[in-house]
């Protein structure tokens, strides 16, 4: 049988793709195999990715809605949008597990003009510039288009920065970063100016997934307890991950939420915040 992915592209359908997948989220041996029997008789030719996903959301959610949550991360991050700003926090926060003091938002004047920086990251005397490119649609991607300017961006504030007396630190260097992936052009690019990428699994082993699973900065949009608008309201309160959620209850009192869905919400974020 074979799959169409969201990219358009088609390939043979894997039941060792998908258990991969759902042990990645931390569901049991048996909680897979439970899936695994239910969703391989509903295969058939050219299926979508996405229908795949939804039946084995659905089936997990039932079982374990942790690792439902976990399971449903890439996905949970493009409901963040419309804008990116959300997006914008979620990279600031893994910033500061990292050791990074950061600021959002940030105009700075170049030798030619002047720009609106979304992340300026200091660590150990050095500064960054960090852009986001937040995407809606997963089809996306980043071509060697973007890199480039945001390269020669960097590269007119450096300047700048680096000549000025009144600053102590040095403009060292320039990031970017996107929640779908970057074609091959953009990642060579990147690599021969010295421009950081972080795109979702890129670099191999240490794209956003893995540092998102690694400090547990899972966006509130992974909760299995809340609705699609009660996550709007959350989101509409600045509160974009979960951990935010763990620091008391009068965020969900102020959108009216029932005490016992309350009680049932801080338990997923309390199973979530403590993996």
């Amino acid at each position: 049988m074979t799959v169409k992915k969201i990219s358009g592209e088609i390939e043979q359908f894997s039941t060792q793709k998908l258990e991969k997948s759902l042990m990645k989220s931390g569901a049991t041996k048996q909680e897979v195999q439970t899936i695994i029997k239910i969703i391989s008789p509903m295969i058939y030719n050219g299926i979508s990715s996405d229908v795949i996903y939804g039946k084995a959301y659905f089936l997990l959610k039932k079982l374990n809605k942790v690792s439902a949550s976990k399971y449903s991360l890439k996905r949970a991050i493009f409901d963040l949008g419309p804008t990116g700003f959300p997006f914008e926090k979620l990279v600031g926060a893994l910033l500061k597990e990292k050791g990074y003091e950061t600021k959002i938002s940030v105009i700075l004047n170049g030798e030619c003009i002047t720009h609106e920086i979304d992340i300026l990251a200091e660590k150990d005397g050095n500064v960054y510039a960090i852009e986001c490119k937040f995407h809606s649609d997963a089809k996306t991607v980043s071509n060697v288009k973007v890199p480039l300017y945001i390269n020669s961006r960097f590269l007119d504030i450096q300047k700048q920065w680096n000549l000025n007396a009144k600053n102590k630190t040095h403009l060292k260097q320039g990031w970017l970063v996107t929640n779908t992936r970057f074609t091959q052009d953009a990642v060579d690019y990147g690599k021969c100016v010295g421009l950081t990428l972080l795109s979702w699994d890129y670099p191999k082993g240490n794209g956003m997934s893995k540092n998102i699973d690694a400090y547990g900065l899972y966006p509130v949009t992974v909760l299995t307890t809340l609705t699609k608008r009660e996550k709007e309201q959350i989101i509409a309160m600045d509160i974009i991950l979960v951990k935010e959620l763990a620091k008391g209850s009068h965020y969900l009192n102020k959108i009216k939420i029932s005490p016992q869905r309350i009680k049932n919400i801080l338990s997923e974020v309390e199973k979530l915040c403590s993996i």
